[in-house]
């Protein structure tokens, strides 16, 4: 039996960007919240001596562990799905700020495109464009109404960045500059002029200068030493929800955080959530956490898993496609970051020294910024150069054709060490009927409950798209001089391999309850005081990394939340 605590007036669930920035909000208003993490409390010291790339690059010590929870996977409803079993196939984050801490730190917005993709796409080419199957939608939201919180996620982060040339203008400039233009970032963005596109440098939360943000917490200058993705930073110069959201909330003297928490169901009457069960982990104890309002701001996986237990809202069923928990799964596979690689006799770089963002792009070929009439696919893909640091592990890039091992792969394994650049596409992912979420029939965890299932197919759609990047990345190579150009080949089918964390969908915004699971607040429509942030609420994938949209949701969320305490309850639209 559970042991009943004391209520509160919100308990949050996970503490990633989603959970912290809302955390903090609401802390800061002067409501009582308690926030559960399932995994351990990290800080900036815990990740001193971090920079071991066989540690945390090849053995993922980052990642939550899968040998108690997993999720299943297959490619169409007729399959008997499987579960994934190792970190290198699915790499989600744990600890205190969740995949917040081991991020690289591109942090982009979302096109205006994207938050009314359904009326624009069909404005401007009618709806047989759209194929059938594909289920997008409009987000209940406009960018322009919207603007605002990325703007706050932007100055509580720090970000240091440029105006897209071609791009939706910003309310504010970036509150620090650009990173370094180094000299293949220079290159990349000279061939990029030359072939009339629009570069400029990627957004970035590793901070080219030493910032204060207006919580007061202070966020350091990138050293450069290329230990960011998969990572914590030690010198906590990389933007994450430990160096600021988090602390923003416990200088209030309202928020209470209690990790190794792992919750198992949403409590609810009525329709209305009550609380969460949770156990922890570290003694096995059960404890029932009553509050006035509940946030779900966990990954994607674990938001639809706990509503699906918890049997809150109706479970997507493809067959009818009725419902919407589960409903239009979405991600960046491994269909995306897809593109071509050059390999230079006569020019050297740098190639050890870089950042999880440091990088350059252009958005030319992003959402709808070039015409699609006659194209058979809708939508687009940012196209990127990244100088991450090379590590010496997983440095020795060699041109197609080479010998796995022998004097041949040795000599052009040294010649190309500084010697090669890679030039990727970020394709948008659309929804389909057929890719969904549901609890697994065969499959449990640790505590006998269903693990997560995924069913996901690729599409000609997906194919076509990632086809194009990849030709287009080519180009650009060739025109900045490569003397070898190796293209990616382009997967027909999805791998089941869930790697980088950008996955979404299942608990979608919108204005319609029959489409969508959760109004433009992320307030569920079935239970009212009952909010799920994070990217759980896209609708669909856009052409940029998720990290901004999501800390973004966290401020609209908060406002929402604030809003429905004080006017003592009821839909917020």
């Amino acid at each position: 039996m559970a042991k009943k605590l004391d209520k509160v007036d919100v308990v949050v669930v996970g503490t990633g960007w989603a959970g912290g920035v809302v955390s903090a909000e609401l802390s800061k208003a002067g409501y009582q919240v308690v926030a559960l993490e399932r995994g351990e409390n990290r800080n900036t010291a815990d990740y001193t001596g971090v920079k071991d790339e066989l540690r945390f690059t090849n053995r993922y010590q980052m990642m939550q562990n899968l040998s108690h929870e997993t999720i299943t996977s297959r490619n169409t409803m007729d399959e008997e799905a499987l579960p994934v079993r190792t970190r290198q196939e699915m790499m989600a984050g744990t600890d205190l700020g969740g995949g917040g801490v081991h991020w690289a730190g591109a942090t982009y917005r979302f096109m205006p495109y994207d938050f009314e993709i359904y009326s624009k796409t069909v404005e401007r080419y009618g709806k047989s464009k759209i194929p059938d199957g594909m289920t997008i939608q409009d987000w209940g939201i406009t960018y322009d109404e919207f603007e605002k919180y990325y703007d706050r996620f932007e100055k509580t982060a720090g970000l240091s960045g440029e105006q897209d040339p071609i791009g939706a203008e910003h309310s504010s400039d970036y509150p620090t500059p650009p990173m370094k233009e180094t000299p293949n970032l220079r290159l990349f963005k000279d061939a990029a002029k030359n072939l009339g596109y629009h570069p400029f440098q990627i957004p970035s939360s590793n901070l080219s200068e030493r910032y204060e943000n207006p919580d007061g917490q202070v966020i350091n200058q990138c050293q450069y030493c290329s230990f960011c993705t998969r990572y914590g930073c030690d010198f906590g110069a990389k933007s994450d929800p430990v160096v600021t959201v988090i602390p923003a909330a416990k200088q209030t003297g309202n928020f209470e955080l209690r990790t190794e928490s792992y919750v198992r169901r949403v409590l609810h009457n009525d329709g209305k959530a009550t609380g969460v069960m949770y156990v922890d982990t570290k003694t096995g104890e059960e404890f029932e956490q009553p509050a006035d309002v509940v946030v779900l701001s966990a990954f994607t996986f674990t938001n639809n898993r706990l509503l699906l237990l918890s049997g809150i809202g109706e479970p997507y069923d493809p067959e009818t496609r009725k419902g919407v928990i589960g409903r239009n799964f979405n991600g960046q596979f491994n269909i995306t970051f897809l593109g071509a690689r050059g390999f230079f006799d006569e020019k050297k770089f740098n190639l050890y020294m870089g950042a999880g963002a440091l990088g350059a792009t252009f958005s030319d070929l992003a959402g709808d910024n070039f015409d699609h009439s006659d194209l058979d696919f809708i939508h687009g893909g940012g196209v990127e150069i990244r100088q991450y640091g090379h590590g010496p592990i997983a440095s020795n890039k060699v041109p197609k054709g080479t010998p796995k091992w022998g004097k041949e792969f040795k000599d052009k394994s040294i010649f190309y060490t500084n010697r090669n650049l890679v030039v990727w596409y970020t394709p948008a992912i659309m929804p389909w009927w057929h890719n969904y979420t549901d609890l697994d029939p065969t499959y449990k965890d640790d505590f006998n409950d269903p693990l997560l299932r995924i069913t996901n197919k690729y599409t000609d759609q997906d194919r076509s798209i990632a086809k194009f990047g990849v030709k287009k990345c080519k180009k650009v190579m060739e025109e900045m001089g490569a003397d070898i150009v190796d293209e990616d080949e382009v997967p027909y089918e999805f791998d089941h391999i869930y790697q980088g964390g950008h996955y979404a969908g299942g608990v979608i915004m919108g204005d319609d309850p029959d489409t969508s699971a959760v109004n433009n607040y992320l307030q569920m429509w079935d239970a009212e005081n009952l909010f799920v942030v994070g990217g759980s609420a896209f609708p669909h994938f856009a052409n940029r990394h998720p990290t901004a949209t999501i800390g973004a949701l966290g401020y609209r969320a908060a406002e929402g939340i604030d809003k429905y305490l004080k006017n003592g309850g009821g839909s917020l639209v």
